[in-house]
């Protein structure tokens, strides 16, 4: 079994929601999404992240808007739908109750 393939999985597995979460309170771009992401040590490349940005788009999850740039091209800004407030919310509440359980099982705090 390949452990990199394990903790990818991992990772992917709360990639919206960490999204989402980066979202909440700011309007940001890919680039800036990206780099908190690397921040926290997601490791996440660009061919990733836009294929998911779009499907929350498209679930209603985020909008964006596209504003100059004084540095390049316009850049498109994400912000979460009111729709996406809410989903996050309820998600909120489930990664606690399943970071309890997941530390209950591994005697974990």
């Amino acid at each position: 079994m390949n452990i990199e393939n394990t903790k990818a999985q991992m990772r992917k597995g709360v990639l919206e929601y960490c999204i989402l979460s980066i979202l909440k309170d700011n309007d940001k771009y890919a680039s800036e999404i990206l780099g908190a992401l690397k921040d926290a040590k997601m490791l996440v490349v660009e061919g990733t992240i836009y294929p998911l940005l779009t499907r929350l788009k498209n679930a209603g999850l985020l909008n964006y808007r596209w504003e100059e740039s004084t540095s390049g091209p316009p850049r498109k800004y994400y912000a979460l739908t009111e729709t996406g407030h809410l989903f996050l919310n309820e998600l909120n509440g489930t990664w606690d109750e399943l970071r309890n359980a997941v530390n209950l099982v591994t005697n974990t705090k």
